[in-house]
């Protein structure tokens, strides 16, 4: 029953640390354009 003492707040700071994260890639641009890399294999430009 302890252990729940450790491991509940860890698995909210691992949550919080998950969400900031997408946070941050979605803000930073991360998922803007993600259509020009599946076309890039397809242009005919070598």
């Amino acid at each position: 029953m302890d252990i729940l003492f450790l491991l509940v707040p860890f698995s909210v700071v691992l949550a919080l640390l998950i969400v900031g994260l997408l946070a941050w890639a979605v803000w930073s641009g991360q998922f803007e354009d993600v259509d020009k890399e599946g076309e890039r294999i397809l242009d005919d430009q070598t």
